[in-house]
Formats: C-alpha cells, structure tokens, sequence
C-alpha cells in the first residue's frame, strides 16, 4: 500500500460545515485536505487543478449541484466522490449513484465515521449508509413491478464473477470479499474487473444499481 496520504477536497456551501469538515480531515493521520469549494462549478476547477483522490460533496450547492458536479468528476477524473445528504434528498441520491458517486454519508455522522468513510472510498470500497440504502432503494423500486430481465451479457459471467457480483452489491472492500470467498485479494481485483468488463459497467456502485435492479439483492 501506498505510504501517499490520501488527497481530499471538500464541497459545501456552508462556509462552517465545509471548513468544519476539511479541519477533521485534516488532522487526521495519512490524509491531506488539498483544497475546499463553496459550490459546484468551483469544485469542478478545484477537481481539475488538484487531482485529489476523494471528494467529499454536498447534493446542493449553487451554481452546479452536487449531482451534476459527480457526474462531470467521474466522467473525466479518477477522484472518488463521497456524498453527504439528509433523509430528504433521497431522490436525489439515487441520480448521484447514477452519476457516478462512490458512497454516500447522512451529514449526522460521527466524525470518526466520517474518516473511515474517506478511508474506504479511497481504497475502492463501495459505501451506503444504512439508512440511505434503505430509504434510497425503497424510494426507487416502490413502484417497479418486478426485476429487470439480466442482459444476455450476464450469462458470460462464471459462476465465481457472479459470487463476486452479489459481494459488490452490499459494498464489500476487495479485502472483504476476498476474507468471505477465501480467495486471494488480487484475484477479487481481477473478478471485479471482468465483472464491469463483461457487463459494461463503469464502477463498483454501478454494479450495485445493477444488482438491485435485475433482483439479485433483496430490495427490503
């Protein structure tokens, strides 16, 4: 593992909370905050001029929202995105899944939660709140009849990918996966990849939101 800190820029348009946030971080053994942003437009340059590894992001800011600043990060950067929402912006966090978000975070966490979460997302877990989850898939699925039929695509996947699918979609680590299957990590790393590959996936969270949506994880 890398002895680099982890690089973190944080979005927020409350100038307390943002700078709040970017002095825990700071203080905090291996992470370096490299630099804050009050909306989203700001954020995007920010992104662009630092290369961070994480960005933690309000869902509303001015000039660019949360969602739509997510969606142009991970469109041309690899900088994770951790999201912070409340209950009421769950609509709101199934459009930043899709927009590329690595995790989400209820903005009541505790501060220690709130680092291991920067922590996790910077290794390449997938990471949803209990109660986002929850609210998040019941929200989106309310009113679906029943699962998506799985594109002809899926029946690529040997039996041990779609072990490693199911895995993925409860936001398993690669370090996770690999302790459950008793495989080594590197090989979670290499199903992982042929699982996006095979699929035309372009992240972990999007294996999630596949997973849900052709029932191969309970919705409840």
């Amino acid at each position: 593992m890398s002895d680099d800190p982890i690089r973190v820029v944080v979005a927020d348009d409350q100038p307390v909370i943002c700078s709040g946030f970017a002095a825990l971080l700071d203080a905090q053994p291996g992470i370096e905050v490299v630099g804050t942003a009050g909306d989203g437009r700001a954020l995007i340059a920010l992104v662009a001029s630092t290369g961070p590894d994480v960005a933690l992001v309000d869902v509303r800011m001015p000039e660019l929202d949360g969602i739509e600043a997510t969606r142009l990060i991970t469109a041309d950067h690899p900088t994770k995105v951790l999201i912070l929402t409340t209950f009421d912006l769950d609509a709101y966090v199934y459009d930043a899944v899709r927009a590329g978000a690595s995790g989400f975070l209820l903005k009541d966490a505790t501060a220690e939660r709130l680092v291991e979460a920067v922590r996790m997302v910077a290794e390449g877990a997938v990471l949803l709140a209990p109660a986002v989850s929850r609210q998040l898939v019941a929200a989106r699925f309310a009113d679906v009849p029943g699962a998506r039929p799985e594109p002809a695509a899926a029946r690529d996947l040997s039996p041990r990918e779609r072990e490693v699918l199911l895995e993925l979609a409860t936001g398993r680590s690669n370090a996770e996966i690999a302790a459950e299957l008793h495989i080594a990590p590197e090989t979670v790393k290499s199903h992982v990849a042929e699982v996006l590959r095979k699929l035309g996936l372009r992240d972990r969270i999007q294996a999630v939101v596949y997973a849900y949506e052709h029932g191969l994880v309970s919705r409840g």
